[in-house]
């Protein structure tokens, strides 16, 4: 396993997007040395400005597992909004491969980069996702209104998306990219909100089953139950299932089982409750962080050798004895043995809805989430002793849980010509976090990374977090005339930090913690939003807004203050303060009834930008070097057009630009120890383009699309980069017309990425950023699978 560095970037890109770690101490020498998609336009033809104003017709539900996608097909690019937002259905999301992250569908949209190592995007070490020059690690994640937390990989406060909700139960998402409404119960969220939802139960009875085979031994098989209406009016679905895939390169499975069940009562004709329960199970082996230099030397097929324990000790054996490595072998990281993840999640949440009359209407939520979470990686640094079995290496381990619970409450007050909305959001949430390592043994072969470890040899390091997070908010949406709507308001955001760091041990004998203990506050009572949005007429309006957020402090060994030294960690006593961010946009759409473009520029000051570098390569899981960095500025714009130009076809294209730099150089005991002033932020590329062609009659559909990424940097001077990349993919699918039992409800799809089998680098900084790579060795690149096919097959029975 690993815990990514991520890195947080103030940049920006497009208004018309939808949308670290890592560190790691080092085992102090103890031991040696240590439809367009969504954008189908014949289903999804553009919304005009008069019909954005009023509310959607709600078409009658088809529980169908070829779900009524000429209906539901539309994506919004922000129609009517005083910022720039983005809806996109749940159809576009049901188009790609069963299990893809919907993250992938979202990554059309202007200014939206996301990559992964995995077709699917699922495998979470390799997930990146930038919106305007934030990574994920300051958006705003939310489902049904629950955080997601951070959706970092070692997340300390939440889950990803992946692991909270099947892709067969999303219902649309929606984004607002230039920053969240204030209600958004985040506390990280400097750049946009993304926030997902489920679908509500059937009215009618009926079930719905899926199977998905393809590349790398690819199979999903998923089956939901529908209750439909009972009596009392109440109604629920439960659904399963379970993938299995192959790593696309080296020796390893990736595998997720899942349940997910929802129950929608109505209370009366003003109150209705609801109860969501999701349940997740995930094991999976890594892809190995390879760096420019062995992309040159080796090509993009490097990875872990699993399969060759005999090998993996020889390498170890060789930097341990300071003798020659084997042939073809530069040094003790050329190769590992192997890395895997481990994830088993459940959360739930009750959410009561209540109507006290025609103005006044609100809700209440409480919600629990716990995790129990284990990354592994076989290190060659670190020598199993002879009484726990004598390997030349040992299994080193991230161990971690979560015990979070939560409330959140909204009241909306309807007068004259205002909403008015109001709301409180409270988090208490337990993390505990340890760095432990397990024994190997000599001969044979190494149990599996799939389950957890048990009588560890040392544990290096070990704390216990705690963070409270109070936040409350109040806006207003006053529409002033008729073409006129204004929105402001503000939130106040307090989160409390505590940390407790403990002794570690090593065969016994204590070993002192190298950690901080302490406690952090980061307060704002005043982060203010306002936006304005002017209808010129029926097709033309244009918008304005600013926003002003803070970031709370992570709590965590990995990431965040915490995961430097007590030296460290002093010496940043007093000078850290929360990171804070201030968006301005200016939009411009255009809306006709088979034509929409968008049109935005925005301007993003960035203040107390709290760096990270990574010290050493990632396995060796040293503590970070923090630094305030002072700003970083962010200008950019984007556009898309999104044109039904003939029956049944539709093109969608985005661009954005965006120009996100470094104001300050880092400065360590007086002394520039980074000249990075002036410097593009790492991971976010100058230049993303898409281009989606596609064809949907109702029965045959299909679309194609190419994605085009900018050179991106990995170091913070600049000095080193992966090069730009252009991707396509497809996606092709037929819907069988039928009064035939077997034919109704009946559908089929093929998925094909990277079409044109195209070779680069996916995830840049998984192992983290560094200032400076002269000769690309620094291990911290995930190169992306090849071309991949999957075939689908649904079936609705009712």
């Amino acid at each position: 396993m690993k815990l990514r560095l991520s890195l947080v970037i103030s940049a920006s890109i497009p208004a018309l997007v939808i949308a670290a770690q890592s560190t790691q101490g080092a085992f102090a020498q103890a031991t040696q040395q240590t439809s367009n998609a969504a954008v189908t336009q014949k289903a999804s033809r553009p919304v005009t400005t008069s019909q954005a104003a009023k509310p959607v017709k709600k078409t009658k539900a088809r529980s169908s597992a070829a779900e009524s996608r000429g209906s539901e097909s539309i994506i919004v690019l922000g129609a009517g909004q005083a910022r720039e937002t983005q809806t996109v259905s749940r159809t576009a999301i049901q188009e790609y491969t069963p299990g893809t992250s919907p993250f992938k569908t979202l990554s059309k949209l202007p200014g939206v980069m996301f990559t992964s190592s995995d077709p699917l995007g699922s495998y979470e070490w390799s997930q990146q996702i930038i919106i305007r020059g934030f990574d994920q690690s300051r958006l705003g994640f939310t489902f049904d209104g629950v955080p997601l937390g951070n959706l970092a990989y070692g997340n300390t406060n939440g889950l990803s998306i992946g692991r909270a909700l099947q892709t067969e139960n999303n219902g649309p998402a929606t984004l607002t990219q230039g920053a969240g409404a204030v209600g958004v119960a985040a506390s990280n969220d400097l750049g946009g909100a993304l926030q997902f939802t489920s679908i509500t139960p059937s009215d009618k009875f009926g079930a719905d089953v899926s199977g998905t085979i393809g590349s790398a031994s690819t199979w999903r098989t998923f089956a939901r139950i529908n209750s439909g209406l009972l009596k009392g009016g109440g109604k629920f679905f439960v659904s399963y299932n379970h993938q299995d895939a192959n790593k696309w390169k080296g020796d390893g499975v990736q595998r997720q089982d899942q349940a997910n069940a929802k129950f929608v009562q109505p209370l009366g004709e003003n109150l209705k409750f609801t109860v969501f329960g999701d349940w997740s199970k995930r094991a999976e082996n890594d892809y190995q962080d390879i760096s420019l230099a062995q992309i040159k030397t080796y090509g993009y097929n490097l990875d872990n050798i699993t399969g060759n324990y005999a090998l993996a000790k020889q390498i170890a054996y060789a930097y341990q004895n300071g003798t020659a490595f084997p042939k073809g072998i530069e040094n003790q990281d050329t190769v590992y043995y192997n890395g895997g993840g481990l994830r088993e999640d459940a959360l739930g949440y009750g959410k009561l809805d209540f109507k006290v009359n025609n103005r006044l209407s609100g809700y209440v939520m409480g919600y629990g989430h716990t995790n129990a979470g284990e990354g592994v990686w076989v290190t060659p640094y670190t020598p199993t002793p002879a009484q726990y079995g004598g390997s030349p290496m040992s299994a080193r381990t991230t161990e971690y849980s979560i015990h979070r619970a939560g409330f959140i409450g909204s009241l909306t007050y309807k007068i004259a010509n205002h909403s008015i909305e109001g709301g409180f959001w409270f988090e208490n949430n337990n993390f505990n976090q340890a760095r432990r390592f397990y024994g190997l043994a000599l001969d044979g072969t190494p149990s599996s990374t799939f389950w957890y470890k048990n009588n560890a040899f040392a544990t290096q390091w070990q704390s216990a977090f705690n963070t409270k997070t109070y936040q409350v908010h109040l806006d207003d949406t006053w529409k002033i005339t008729p073409k006129l709507k204004v929105n402001y308001g503000f939130k106040s955001l307090i989160v409390d930090n505590i940390s407790r760091a403990m002794n570690g041990n090593y065969l016994g004998t204590t070993l002192p913690t190298a950690y901080p203990s302490g406690s952090l506050n980061a307060t704002n009572g005043f982060l203010p939003q306002i936006g304005a949005n002017y209808r010129i007429n029926a097709h033309h309006e244009i918008f304005v807004d600013y926003a002003r957020n803070m970031a709370a402090f992570d709590s965590a060994q990995t990431s965040g203050p915490f995961s430097t030294t007590v030296a460290g960690f002093q010496a940043l006593q007093g000078k850290l303060k929360p990171e804070l961010s201030n968006t301005e946009e200016l939009g411009y759409r255009y809306h006709t009834k088979t034509f929409q473009a968008s049109l935005t520029g925005y301007y993003i000051q960035f203040e107390n930008r709290l760096l990270s570098v990574t010290q050493g390569v990632g396995i060796q899981g040293n503590a970070a070097v923090l630094s305030n960095v002072g700003g970083v500025i962010s200008r950019g714009f984007d556009t898309a057009v999104n044109w039904q130009f003939a029956p049944n076809w539709s093109i969608f294209a985005s661009y954005a630009f965006n120009n996100s730099f470094y104001q300050d150089n880092v400065y360590a005991n007086g002394q520039i120890s980074a000249q990075i002033k002036g410097k593009n932020v790492v991971g976010m590329p100058r230049n993303l383009a898409n281009l989606q062609i596609g064809y949907d009659d109702g029965q045959i559909w299909g679309n194609v699309l190419m994605q085009i990424q900018d050179r991106r940097y990995y170091t913070y001077t600049n000095d080193a980069s992966v090069p730009a990349n252009d991707v396509f993919n497809l996606n092709v699918g037929y819907r069988f017309k039928s009064n035939n039992f077997w034919l109704r409800g009946l559908d089929t799809q093929i998925n094909v990425t990277n079409l044109f089998d195209k070779r680069y680098v996916a995830s840049v900084g998984s192992t983290g950023f560094v200032n400076s790579d002269p000769s690309g060795t620094f291990q911290t690149l995930q190169a992306a699978a090849p071309r991949m096919v999957f075939f689908t097959i649904r079936k609705h029975f009712n």
